[in-house]
């Protein structure tokens, strides 16, 4: 098998960002929130304020993981992990930590401060990347949590 591979989505390579959307799409099979429309403009918006930057895991030439982060536009010095997608063949083989490493290694990079916000079902995972889970925030088995740096 080859090896892990993540680096940053490139959107104008047209047969990356269709998997890319069709991966995101299939894994989450929520029409309604997470529809192909929706992914399609968080993958492409282009706003020179906000950023928002994806990432993939690749092994060979086929895409198993990709993964957002974006600035929050209503928080100052706030960024948002989002649309993570593992395929389902490939779970549980270390790509979503992998994922998580990228974005956080790339936040910490870009950014000398600030503040890391997600909603998760699996915060044993956040919480050893130096995540709090915030009081009272549990909703349909998901968590908010934080994490300053």
């Amino acid at each position: 098998m080859s090896k892990l591979q993540i680096r940053a989505l490139d959107i104008h390579d047209l047969l990356q960002l269709e998997a890319s959307i069709d991966l995101v799409e299939n894994a989450f099979a929520d029409p309604d929130r997470y529809g192909r429309e929706r992914i399609v403009w968080e993958m492409l918006a282009e706003n020179t304020v906000f950023y928002r930057q994806f990432f993939i895991a690749t092994r060979g030439r086929q895409i198993v993981g990709v993964a957002g982060v974006k600035a929050a536009d209503w928080a100052l010095k706030t960024h948002i992990l989002y649309l993570s997608a593992v395929a389902p063949e490939m779970r549980g083989k270390g790509i979503g930590r992998a994922l998580l490493d990228a974005r956080l290694e790339w936040i910490k990079r870009k950014f000398v401060s600030g503040r890391i916000l997600v909603s998760t079902a699996r915060a044993k995972r956040f919480r050893e990347c130096g995540f709090v889970e915030i009081p009272d925030s549990e909703v349909e088995d998901r968590h908010l949590m934080l994490c300053r740096f």
